[in-house]
């Protein structure tokens, strides 16, 4: 007889010829242009768009790190309920006002638009460099999801670098065939995937385990109250503060639809309503947190723990001894999670690279833009993928270093949008100085007031640095403010 983590094994691989297959496909819809790579020749429609952006947040760190902290933060997980349900907010203004923008003057990534507004190669490459910085944390998290799930479910028989390497080789595979449209296409498949089984695992474990969700939270406020007790614990073990609760959800939401990546999807889509009812139905995504960690929560009172508290959702499924089929569908689940983010990730942070880097110093011809991106395709991955293997950071905390610094392109690009008077040089001088605190205060934690999140203290910099070298310098030509906001 076959032996249980082949049959596991084989039920992945089948899960991942689909996506590869789905990816590959996907490219036959889009011309072979920068607006095709790059955009998906800004044609995706209501519901692509709502699984592109739901698939985007709900990632490996969603899958796996939401789970982990509710078994060892307890309520500290709401945090990211709270940033989910906010953080999409703004985009139903600034999606639409971005996107006109767009297909007026062609831009399809985030500096793109904010250097219309503020013409200043150095802006363009300094924005393209921060979204790296930014991007590499975060595609590590979800190389590394992916490997640790693959490698718990097959006993070990396949290691994590294995895992990984393979999962993402697939990512790679259809991101450098078909671009935006890939990963617009796939991540719908995913994301009803991921839903699928997260719910069905949510309710499932609470009722074998406790006889329900009801009995599990009794149990568990007579055996560790402190973990339902606001706002949960923080990483040592203590109560986490109000200060670093409310701060890390303030950072969250400002950052989301700053992710470059994110942001870019305002440039896909096929018109303003779209994007509009995206926003609207963006919350009914959250209902996928619950199941998550619900999971999470049936693991406190285990019997038995987990090497980590990342671990806790495949260590559960396994210490359940659920049928192989159940048990492969759940990795399939986990994959969608983190490879419907990698894949936007990675396709963003090389279109960033090209666009906004290079592109600003080395005449690129358009039809040969593509090329470039592949290669740096396939140079992100590697260099995510080393990270990976050898990262000890949980899955949430390398999700919120990388919010620090995303979190400091929201003053950009709402002065971009919106203030008249806002010039480059104010802009320049607000970024730098406001990245410059948040990376500060990362490296050397001890120092921040009130236990604050490093990018809201980057903000606290940033937004009066901004005004006030703005308002000593000159404004810009008055012709160049009509022509962009006409």
């Amino acid at each position: 007889m076959m032996e249980r983590w082949i049959w596991i094994t084989l039920i992945i691989a089948a899960y991942l010829g689909i996506t590869l297959t789905i990816g590959l496909l996907a490219g036959r819809r889009s011309t072979h242009t920068v607006d095709g790579y790059v955009a998906a020749d800004r044609d995706f429609g209501l519901l692509v768009m709502y699984f592109v952006t739901g698939a985007m947040v709900f990632s490996a760190f969603a899958f796996l790190g939401g789970p982990g902290w509710a078994y060892s933060r307890g309520a500290a997980a709401f945090y990211i309920l709270a940033y989910g349900a906010l953080g999409m907010a703004p985009f139903y203004w600034i999606g639409p006002r971005a996107a006109g923008l767009g297909r007026q003057f062609g831009y399809v990534t985030q500096a793109q638009l904010v250097v219309g507004r503020f013409p200043s190669n150095h802006l363009s490459v300094l924005m393209a460099l921060l979204s790296l910085i930014a991007f590499i944390p975060y595609i590590t998290l979800q190389m590394e999801g992916a490997g640790i799930v693959i490698e718990a479910v097959t006993d070990g028989n396949v290691p994590m670098w294995l895992g990984a390497l393979v999962a993402y080789g697939v990512v790679i595979a259809y991101v450098l065939v078909s671009g935006a449209m890939a990963v617009g296409w796939t991540n719908t498949f995913q994301g009803i995937f991921m839903l699928v089984i997260a719910w069905t695992l949510g309710l499932y474990l609470p009722q074998r385990l406790y006889g329900g969700i009801g009995p599990m939270f009794e149990q568990i406020a007579e055996a560790k109250p402190e973990l339902l007790i606001p706002p949960g614990l923080a990483v040592d073990g203590g109560p986490w503060t109000w200060g670093g609760f409310s701060t890390s959800i303030i950072v969250s939401v400002v950052g989301l639809v700053m992710w470059p990546h994110f942001f870019m999807k305002a440039f896909t889509a096929r018109d303003d309503d779209t994007l509009r009812r995206t926003v609207i139905l963006f919350p009914t995504f959250q209902l996928f947190l619950i199941p998550v960690f619900l999971i999470g929560f049936s693991g406190v009172l285990f019997p038995s723990q987990p090497p980590s508290a990342d671990f806790i959702l495949p260590f559960m499924i396994l210490e359940t001894q659920l049928p192989a089929l159940v048990v492969g569908l759940f990795c399939a689940g986990a994959l969608s999670a983190s490879m419907s983010t990698g894949d936007a990730l990675l396709h963003a942070s090389a279109s960033i690279l090209v666009e906004d880097g290079a592109g600003r110093y080395v005449q690129i011809e358009d039809q040969k833009k593509p090329l470039y991106i592949k290669a740096l395709v396939l140079i992100i991955g590697s260099i995510a993928y080393c990270l990976a293997i050898v990262s000890d950071l949980s899955l949430v905390q390398l999700l919120l270093a990388s919010y620090g610094i995303v979190s400091q392109f929201a003053p950009t690009v709402v002065a971009a949008l919106y203030w008249k008077r806002a010039n480059t040089i104010g802009t320049l001088a607000g970024l730098l100085a406001g990245t410059a605190t948040s990376v500060f205060f990362w490296v050397y934690p001890d120092l921040r007031p009130w236990d604050m999140h490093e990018g809201v203290l980057g903000l606290i910099v940033h937004i009066p640095t901004l005004i006030t070298f703005t308002l000593m310098t000159p404004a810009q030509d008055e012709a160049h403010i009509r022509r962009f906001f006409s």
